[in-house]
Order: C-alpha cells, then structure tokens, then sequence
C-alpha cells in the first residue's frame, strides 16, 4: 500500500530532550484516548523506515516516529554519549516531555535494543514492545578499533568509506524483493547520512556503544512482546530471532517468507496487521506487569 494523501506532508517537530535537539514526527488521532505509539529506527537510518506502516497504524492509534540522535534530522550532538542504555532514557525522557504516561514502542533493528533499554527503565510505562529484525548479541567494538577512532586519518577513512557507500547496494541487501529498490527510496536513506557531522557522530557511537543485551539482562524484561523477522534476513539471521525469543519472558515470533531485514518495506501491511492484533489482545497480559 502506497503512503495516502494524510501523509504527503509530514508533521515535522523539535524538541530539547537532555539537551539535544530531537527531530519528530507527530500523527494525531482523532480519539484522544488513542494509545500511543513510539517508532524506534535503527542503525544508519531514520523515520523513513516507517513510512510504509504509518497508513496502517495511524488508522488506530497517535503515532510518533523520532529520529535518534546523531541520525536523520536530529542533533548530531558531540556531547551526546552514544550508548544504547542512554539511547532507552532519552525515549523516556522524551515521553516526559510530551506528557505521555503509556506508550507502545516499535523498534527496528538496532532501535529494538533502544526500546528493550526504555522498557527496562521504565516498566510501568512501556506497555508492549515489538520488535522488527531486533539487533541482538551484538558485541562492543574491540579495543584496538576503539583506539584507532581517535588516530586522526580515521576521521577521513569512515568519511571516504561513507561517500563510496552504494546505498542501491546495501538496500539490495536489506531487502528480498529487488524491484522495491526505487530512486525515492534511495534518495530518502541517502540524505541523512550524507551530513559532515554525521560522520563525528558514527564515531562516538563506535566509541560509546556497548554490547547488545545479555541473556541475563534479556530476561528481566516482563512486557509482552512481539517480535517479527524477515526468514531471508542476512543483517540479523532469523536463528539470532529464536535465540532472542528463548532469552525473553514473554515474547513470540513471527517469521515471514521471502522477506529481508527491512520487513517494514516488503511486508507493512501484513506486519501491520500482526501489530494491531497484538496490542489489542495483549491488553490483558499487560496488567500483570504493571
């Protein structure tokens, strides 16, 4: 389903969340009981990786999508500390800041850990979470690497390695479907990435981010989940998703056919459709973790 004419001019917004300057995507509803829910981007991307699933979901509910810091439209802070945990409290403190007590988060890959860190520091607040190609057992980057970062040609290799960056290419590989692979959608992941400060930024993240969630830590998180993966993902190999659903609780997986990483492109009407379906049937679950 292409986006509808509700969604051809994008509800932009700012806003200064520890003191970084957040860029946001607001879809009112016209029931102001509405639940809320918070999309969560991942690794290199921003709040297009959503824009397939916003007809569907904003039909049922306030929709926010944001892009976190240091990618998209938001800040490319340099104070920033760009860990994960960090990443989950800005989600929080950005609730805080719109008054928002209850909210689903939604979080592809890398912004599946983002949203796995906010529900853990903020339970009685994040309702349910899905997660869509979660990153996951991903290890901190290695000492040494973390000591070239601050060589100064480093700088200049990630900017050269960005520039020669086929993004055609790597959207092949994220997607199973080739003929997806449109000049819109190329030119929509190019842009946010092709800032000078976002290179600065992709450093301190390869500097501050620790390592994924362990079992251990997976196991305290009490929301029910929903996780969907695509079967032919080669970022996040759809065995690292039964290993996650193992280590969490509460959670259960939906594989699909003939689907990549980027599941929101290949499939936002069938994922949509799971996601409604969970949030309205886990209502009851829900109340036990509260």
């Amino acid at each position: 389903m292409a986006m509808n004419e509700q969604h051809t001019f994008v509800p932009g917004y700012r806003i200064n969340v520890s003191n970084v300057d957040i860029f946001y995507e607001f879809y009112d509803h016209e029931n102001s009981d509405a639940k809320v829910i918070v999309l969560v981007h991942g690794f290199l991307s921003s709040t297009i990786s959503f824009r397939q699933l916003l007809p569907f979901l904003t039909k049922n509910y306030k929709v926010i999508a944001l892009d976190l810091p240091g990618f998209g439209q938001s800040e490319k802070s340099t104070s920033f500390i760009y860990r994960l945990c960090n990443y989950g409290q800005l989600i929080i403190d950005f609730l805080d800041k719109l008054n928002i007590q209850d909210a689903i988060l939604i979080g592809h890959s890398m912004g599946g850990q983002v949203c796995m860190h906010a529900a853990k520091k903020a339970p009685n607040r994040i309702n349910k979470l899905i997660l869509l190609g979660c990153c996951s057992y991903v290890k901190r980057a290695s000492r040494s690497l973390i000591a070239c970062s601050y060589l100064p040609l480093f700088t200049w290799g990630v900017r050269s390695w960005i520039q020669k960056k086929d993004i055609k290419k790597n959207l092949l590989d994220v997607l199973h479907d080739s003929k997806l692979v449109t000049q819109e959608l190329i030119d929509g992941y190019s842009k946010p990435i092709s800032e000078a400060a976002f290179i600065n930024s992709l450093i301190r993240l390869l500097r501050h981010r620790e390592g994924d969630m362990s079992s251990e830590e997976l196991e305290d998180i009490k929301q029910p989940i929903l996780m969907l993966w695509g079967k032919e993902d080669k970022v996040m190999p759809v065995k690292t998703g039964y290993r996650l659903k193992h280590d969490l609780p509460h959670a259960e997986l939906i594989v699909y056919e003939k689907c990549g990483h980027l599941l929101m492109e290949e499939k936002p009407q069938e994922i949509s459709a799971e996601i409604i379906s969970f949030i309205e049937k886990s209502e009851g679950i829900n109340h036990e973790f509260s």
